[in-house]
């Protein structure tokens, strides 16, 4: 099992980072876009998993307390040596509290924590090869403006599956976690 925990979208969100994205893309831009489905706010990658990690990881995030989360996204950007088009997440205090307390939880589980600070945002789009600065930078001008999006509070935080196929990843959710 290939494992992360994240924060799910409100709809309203969704729906904006799709009419954003559907106006930004083409055919042309050798860009690999993510489905509207499988976007989500990061708070640990996990990878591949053993069945009794998996029992750990449940009794451990189910026992994690935690108050609901304000979101807010602060503005599309790139990340150019990782070839990714995101939208940032603003660090909000409840987001900061949050995400060390499930690395916590997980480090339980054998898991170790990653050495990059934390950065939340939701992956838009990927590039790889050479000419992807290129790529992203052809993206950003047709941006002309960052867009404002709709404020919302994550009520839960979820385990997810990452299914690797093909055509990208698929992900799975597998438990949910009430933030209260």
């Amino acid at each position: 099992m290939r494992l992360f925990v994240g924060i799910p979208l409100a709809d309203a969100v969704v729906a904006e980072l799709a009419e954003i994205t559907a106006r930004l893309r083409s055919a042309a831009d050798g860009l690999r876009w993510a489905a509207p489905e499988s976007w989500h706010i990061t708070l640990e990658f996990l990878g591949n998993s053993s069945p009794e990690q998996y029992n750990c990881l449940v009794a451990r995030l189910e026992a994690l307390r935690s108050p609901p989360v304000p979101i807010r996204l602060a503005g599309l950007g790139v990340f150019d040596r990782a070839g990714i088009f995101y939208a940032g997440v603003e660090l909000a205090p409840a987001l900061v509290s949050l995400q060390p307390l499930v690395v916590a939880a997980t480090a339980l589980c054998g898991f170790q924590p990653e050495g990059r600070p934390f950065h939340p945002h939701i992956t838009l789009a990927r590039c790889k090869g050479q000419g992807r600065a290129r790529q992203l930078a052809a993206l950003m001008t047709k941006l002309r403006i960052q867009p404002a999006f709709t404020p919302f509070t994550a009520q839960e935080f979820l385990l997810y599956e990452s299914h690797l196929r093909p055509g990208g990843a698929h992900y799975e959710v597998r438990a949910r976690f009430p933030l209260v």
